[in-house]
């Protein structure tokens, strides 16, 4: 079964849509009007930082429509050799957003299973046959949104002194926060539809998401020059959503309805196009954004109007989807109606820091953050998933990978669609390396001296690579030496042997098991880690959390296929933490701060040293002085000190100046 309708290139759909448009009426000017109210936040400058107060999703979620699953009952399964699970006690029917069984690890997607009945006959219900039959085998957490993935609260979202853009309207929603603001211009309504959904400020549950979207893509809507108008949260019937978009088709120039734009069982946008007009765009080639609907629906009772009919698009759901499509088609339609010229986003060149991979057959929007590394500009990849809307409000700019390439190389040299300013990008630093919680503090704080600090996590030895290509300013690290003893230095003369390097300290931590509030399991040592009730959760290889693990492991003796749960891999503390808070690792190690963020219990093992590293160019850099001016600033310092876990006497210390080797 065919997910859309004809997945179409974009240039393609593109084309379809100002053909309608003309067709219609609607190519030139429309006029202007005043913004409401409750969008006037839109370009107003935050006071105060904003710290996420909740995570999002706040508990596992099926990424898909299609059955819940453990994935070791599907081991085995083959196009020959098919499995076939039970309904309801094997398999459970779950739509996009609902909450994933506890039993459940994986969810399979209903295209992918066949609905059978106990005779082994084609059922006729999809979503409640007796079994389903499956051909091919699902990892642990396939198709399913882990709790945490977008948002871990906490964490800064957005720094004080910020000018706020449409996307962080909604990462300032989504993080629970309740606060917004807000000529003729063109009418847009936007429509949000999901039973799931509910408004921001309204207590949140499992299978409840704070409905956020709508804010995005009307503030996106205000930023253009348009008008929009928010509607209520629209349950997922077709009848209702089919009265939504006839009244808005009455009184506005055109009509977005976010979500259901797909083609799982709850998805009726298409639908409602066609009975009261045509469709004549379902499914794009373009990632994230695939299931867009393109169609007209005429007016009731405008027998005289120059214009009976209206465009409505159908946006998906998925955060970054939604706010993509309204990029690549609704922007350009609200400036042609505003007699405005094109506004493409300035472009600069930069080099990729990391490989990723893209689908042949789609123009791959890729959010990236950016910075200029001396004579180079670095553009670091940010998360990929469509509901992770942080990515957007960290991205300086997009990468557009076109359709039939598949990747970018490490190195490459690719062009960035920026959504900042270039003189933002000057005055950014770029630090990739190991998680730490104390550098979203040291973000704010260089935030109120014209810096940004953007990171990007990808463990201690990826920031030593990092450095080595010239692809930051500095690294944050806490590799332990086994056979020295020694923090960082051994393996800065290993990577970095022909480059000079400076070792400053930042702050000693204390490392261990972050478990669930009460310990119920009573844990102690790393050795109640080879105990069979015990599910551990890891970090990235090369992370000095892995190395520090590894070196207590074998001074213990223990192997790591002893633990169950050691390739389980997350790439921050926070994500460890969350990881347990959920229920699908019962420990992992990690620092106290991660711990106590989410309400989780700590037993304090071993005191480690996390160091900046810079090579010595940048560390003399005019850029970095407000950086150090923040490491020796007493509030600064009494913040991270409060911090659980957190000893800041070598914070700003000299640790060495490593000369580069002689060749």
């Amino acid at each position: 079964m065919s997910v859309y309708l004809h997945d179409i290139p974009l240039d393609e759909a593109q084309a379809k849509l100002w053909e309608e448009l003309k067709q219609h009426g609607w190519e030139g000017l429309l006029g202007k009007e005043q913004i409401p109210v409750d969008e006037n936040a839109l370009d107003r400058v935050l006071a105060e930082p904003i710290w996420a107060k909740i995570s999002s999703p706040h508990y596992h979620a099926a990424a898909m429509d299609g059955f819940a699953v453990r994935a070791e009952s599907t081991s085995g399964a083959t196009v020959t050799e098919p499995i076939d699970l039970s309904v309801d006690t094997q398999a459970v029917y779950l739509d996009t957003g609902d909450p994933i069984p506890l039993w459940a690890d994986a969810v399979i997607p209903i295209e992918n299973v066949e609905p059978i009945t106990e005779q082994g006959s084609i059922a006729e219900d999809i979503r409640h046959p007796q079994r389903i039959r499956i051909r091919a085998a699902v990892v642990p957490w396939q198709h399913v949104r882990p709790m945490g993935e977008d948002i871990v609260a906490t964490q800064l979202v957005l720094p004080s002194g910020h000018p706020l853009r449409p996307v962080d309207l909604g990462a300032i929603a989504a993080s629970g926060q309740t606060k917004i603001w807000v000529a003729r211009k063109p009418r847009v309504a936007v429509i949000p539809t999901g039973d799931e959904l509910i408004p921001v400020g309204e207590a949140v549950e499992a299978g409840k998401i704070i409905e956020f979207n709508s804010i995005v893509l009307a503030a996106q809507i205000r930023s253009y020059g348009g008008e929009a108008t928010r509607f209520p949260i629209v349950k997922d019937r077709l009848e209702n959503i089919r009265e939504a978009v006839v009244q808005a088709a009455q009184t506005h120039d055109l009509v977005l309805v976010n979500a259901g734009s797909s083609a799982g069982s709850e998805d009726y946008t298409a639908r409602v196009i066609e009975s009261l007009g045509y469709v004549f765009v379902h499914g794009v080639a373009v990632r994230p954004g695939h299931p867009v609907v393109l169609g007209m629906v005429r007016r009731q009772n405008t027998e005289e109007d120059d214009r009976p009919y209206v465009l409505v698009v159908g946006v998906p759901g998925y955060p970054v989807s939604a706010a993509l499509t309204n990029e690549i088609f609704i922007r350009p339609i609200i400036e042609r109606w505003l007699g405005k010229p094109p506004s493409p986003a300035p472009t600069l060149s930069a080099v990729m820091t990391k490989k990723i991979t893209s689908p042949g057959g789609d123009d791959d929007y890729v959010r990236v953050v950016v910075g200029r590394v001396g004579e180079r500009v670095c553009a670091a990849p940010l998360s990929r998933g469509a509901g992770v809307i942080t990515s957007l409000v960290q991205a300086d700019g997009i990468v557009i990978i076109p359709r039939g390439i598949q990747g970018l190389e490490a190195g490459e040299v690719v062009k960035v669609q920026l959504y900042r300013p270039l003189e933002d990008i000057e005055r950014t630093i770029l630090a990739i390396g190991s998680h730490d919680v104390g550098l979203d503090v040291l973000a704010q704080f260089l935030a109120q001296r014209q810096r940004r600090l953007v990171s990007a996590n990808v463990g201690s030895l990826g920031g030593l690579i990092a450095l080595r290509r010239g692809e930051a300013h500095f690294a944050g690290s806490h590799l332990l030496h086994p056979e020295s003893g020694v923090y960082n230095l051994p393996y800065i003369r290993q990577y970095l042997p022909n480059r000079a390097m400076v070792v400053i300290g930042f702050a000693n931590r204390i490392q261990g098991l972050i478990v669930p509030k009460g310990n119920p399991q009573g844990l102690k040592s790393l050795a109640d880690l080879t105990r069979e009730d015990v599910r551990f959760v890891n970090r990235q290889s090369g992370a000095g959390t892995r190395i520090l693990l590894d070196y207590h492991l074998k001074k213990l003796g223990i192997q790591p296929q002893q633990i169950r749960g050691y390739e389980n891999q997350e790439f921050t503390h926070l994500a460890v933490a969350a990881a347990v808070a959920s229920g699908r690792a019962t420990c992992g190690l990690g620092i106290a701060a991660a711990a106590q963020a989410l309400n989780l219990d700590f037993i304090p093992l071993f005191s480690e040293e996390y160091h900046l590293v810079f090579p010595k160019a940048f560390y003399e850099d005019k850029l970095m002085t407000p950086l150090f001016d923040v490491l020796q600033d007493s509030t600064f310092r009494r913040v991270i000190q409060e911090l659980p876990g957190y000893e800041v006497e070598p914070m700003g210390k000299l640790i060495a100046i490593l000369e580069a080797e002689q060749n």
